[in-house]
């Protein structure tokens, strides 16, 4: 697997999975969040704070896939850079809040480093291949896509 199929990889299951998550919330809310991290969580009529992240979360995973189904891998490197603010500042808000350590290193921090590590990948690619795909993703991003 090249290192731009293991970019593709990682950013179409990490937009899946936001997707979930994001899901998660909107179906479920009191049930998912405990997950996240912190100790208490709104009640009653502040669940709608909970949608409001699921709704977030379902727009950055869609975001990502936007990106990467129309080919613009150097915009999909910076948003997955920008995005990757959005887990660290999980951790840092799970850590403020007296949350689980484990939590907001194990899942927070390492989600922040893989959505950094996969916005470096794609950073990486080579301009000229980046120019050269002015279509859709390539066949060989298409089959990793449909793998996944």
């Amino acid at each position: 697997m090249t290192l731009k199929h293991l970019a593709t990889a990682l950013a179409a299951i990490g937009a899946a999975f936001i997707i979930y998550i994001g899901l998660a919330y909107l179906i479920a809310p009191q049930a998912t969040a405990p997950d996240f991290g912190v100790p208490t969580w709104p009640q009653n009529d502040g669940t709608a704070f909970l949608a409001v992240k699921g709704v977030r979360d379902v727009a950055t995973g869609l975001v990502v896939l936007a990106l990467l189904l129309t080919g613009q891998r150097r915009a999909l490197g910076w948003a997955m850079a920008a995005i990757a603010f959005i887990p660290a500042g999980d951790t840092a808000v799970v850590l403020a809040a007296g949350g689980s350590a484990g939590t907001a290193f194990g899942v927070h921090g390492s989600t922040a480093l893989a959505v950094a590590f996969t916005a470096v990948l794609l950073l990486r690619e080579r301009p000229a291949a980046a120019a050269a795909s002015t279509h859709p993703a390539d066949p060989a991003d298409r089959a990793v896509l449909a793998s996944v």
